[in-house]
């Protein structure tokens, strides 16, 4: 699963890329989609590499082979033609820039070709990396689905069917949109515990969800499940991901058919796009089901998904008011969470899905759902952190909060580490609420 792109001792010519702490070293080389602000030339994809961003497609004549056809689709303004080719192009093509970038004796030439189709992160404009499809959310973390349970069922805080299935629902894809992009607190459909009736009204409850999200490479087949062995060649890369929630209006009309307004209203996702390549260096074991766990189904069940099917992503939240933005406060930390800890993996959200038949498409995303822990300070939503409003929020200033107010700015960041490996990053992901519209 490793090869020389990961090798800790890689360097770069773009010196950014070797300083302590860089979200994009060498060994990352995470796709994102571009335009520069002068004005010159249409969105194009590009590789993150330091503090810049690689015009890619401009150096596909100094790449050869597979690696070239791969480039050469990196001149759409989407990464979807990329990744409708498939794991084999993607790995070329990061083998190819990984040697055009690398620091090396005889790389003068590379050197020349790839420093004319440099820009720096100040000069570009980073849009949505690509052309969603489908968008599907999954309910992966058990802490998650036991935190929110119990405010909800303390009798029976998880469902019967949640060790047997990997939950879902069907989200709107042309509701998600890239990071920055302001989200708008919805109206909805509100009812209290003790209101007579429902009134149309803006949400109240406005929330956050920690999520980590999944692009869809090549297609599936119609009619084909996805066997959980061949999973990831269908998984081009991974995102951070915001589900924002509007929770009053989801506790009044999620049954009996589960998530609708309340969450079809914003998704917001970084614009980069780690590959599932670079993440191979912190796959980990599939999660420890406790004795006593059901045993998934066989067609849920791999061994080597089992042995290496999890990803240790450290995802960090953070919100700054805005008053705490005006008094130039740091945002706070809300949580800090695992994804090694999810009781799903990818393989078997992608084996699950497909397996009544249905296909999923190049472009399609998945989330994981919300990803928490069992501790205090690793909860993936304000839902959990405030037990559902009865225990507010304290913010520097002064200020409280048990859920989202207009102006609030939440900030998801993601960084992998593993021991003899080097550190990368995701980028941030991040969405300021601004006012219900009239």
């Amino acid at each position: 699963m490793l090869n020389a792109t990961h090798d800790p001792a890689l360097r770069s010519w773009v010196a950014s890329a070797n300083g302590a702490g860089a979200e994009f070293p060498i060994q990352n080389l995470p796709f994102a989609v571009f335009r520069p602000l002068d004005g010159n030339g249409p969105p194009r994809c590009g590789v993150g590499i330091g503090d810049r961003i690689l015009d890619v497609g401009a150096c596909a004549q100094h790449l050869d082979g597979l690696a070239r056809t791969a480039a050469l689709a990196c001149r759409a303004p989407a990464l979807n033609d990329l990744m409708a080719l498939g794991a084999p192009a993607a790995l070329a093509l990061r083998a190819g820039v990984s040697q055009l970038l690398a620091e090396r004796a005889d790389s003068e030439s590379d050197r020349d070709a790839a420093s004319r189709a440099l820009l720096g992160l100040d000069e570009v404009q980073l849009l949505m990396p690509v052309k969603v499809g489908g968008f599907t959310d999954f309910f992966a973390s058990i802490h998650h689905a036991t935190n929110a349970g119990r405010l909800f069922r303390p009798d029976m805080p998880l469902l019967p069917n949640y060790k047997h299935v990997p939950i879902a629902y069907n989200g709107r894809a042309n509701s998600v949109r890239v990071s920055g992009a302001p989200v708008q607190r919805p109206f909805g459909q509100l009812k209290g515990p003790g209101d007579a009736a429902p009134r149309f009204a803006p949400a109240q409850r406005l929330d956050h969800e920690v999520e980590l999200g999944v692009y869809v490479g090549a297609a599936s087949t119609q009619g084909r499940p996805i066997a959980i062995g061949d999973a990831w060649q269908h998984v081009f890369g991974f995102s951070l991901l915001n589900d924002w929630s509007a929770r009053d209006i989801q506790g009044w009309e999620y049954q009996p058919l589960g998530p609708f307004l309340a969450k079809s209203f914003a998704t917001t996702v970084s614009p980069w796009v780690v590959t599932a390549e670079a993440l191979a260096p912190f796959r980990v074991p599939a999660v420890a089901r406790p004795a006593g766990d059901p045993s998934p189904l066989p067609y849920l069940w791999d061994d080597a998904d089992q042995r290496h099917g999890g990803l240790r992503i450290v995802l960090d939240a953070h919100l700054r008011s805005e008053r705490m933005a005006a008094g130039g406060l740091p945002p706070m930390r809300l949580s800090r969470s695992d994804t090694g800890l999810l009781y799903w993996t990818v393989a078997q959200m992608l084996a699950h899905h497909t397996s009544n038949g249905s296909a999923l498409d190049t472009g399609d995303l998945l989330g994981s759902g919300t990803v928490s822990g069992e501790s205090a300070d690793a909860l993936g939503s304000l839902l959990e952190i405030t037990s559902g409003g009865s225990r507010p929020l304290m913010l520097p200033g002064g200020e409280q909060r048990t859920f989202l107010a207009d102006g609030d700015e939440v900030i998801l960041s993601g960084r992998c580490e593993s021991p003899g490996h080097v550190a990368i990053g995701f980028g941030q992901c991040s969405g300021i609420v601004r006012a219900a519209r009239n």
